[in-house]
């Protein structure tokens, strides 16, 4: 089951795919990146979508992982 992990929101810039390399590498480098890239059954996926609300961008990680480690991960980390 797919399901978001992790999401931030960027200011408005020309190339949103440049601008969002950074902060996805360094979430990647992180206690929670780090064991999701290792249990997830795919690799995890970024989209970018307009934010209209904030003049900006979101991005929402999505990542295919089982049941029993979707449970830990929401103990682990509450949003």
């Amino acid at each position: 089951m797919k399901i978001r992990i992790h999401e931030f929101r960027m200011g408005d810039c020309e190339d949103p795919e440049i601008y969002a390399a950074q902060p996805l590498y360094e979430w990647q480098k992180t206690e929670q990146g780090r064991w999701v890239m290792g249990v997830s059954k795919e690799i995890p996926t970024y989209h970018i979508e307009i934010d209209h609300e904030h003049m900006g961008y979101k991005v929402s990680i999505l990542a295919d992982i089982d049941e029993e480690f979707m449970t830990y991960f929401y103990l682990r980390w509450p949003k």
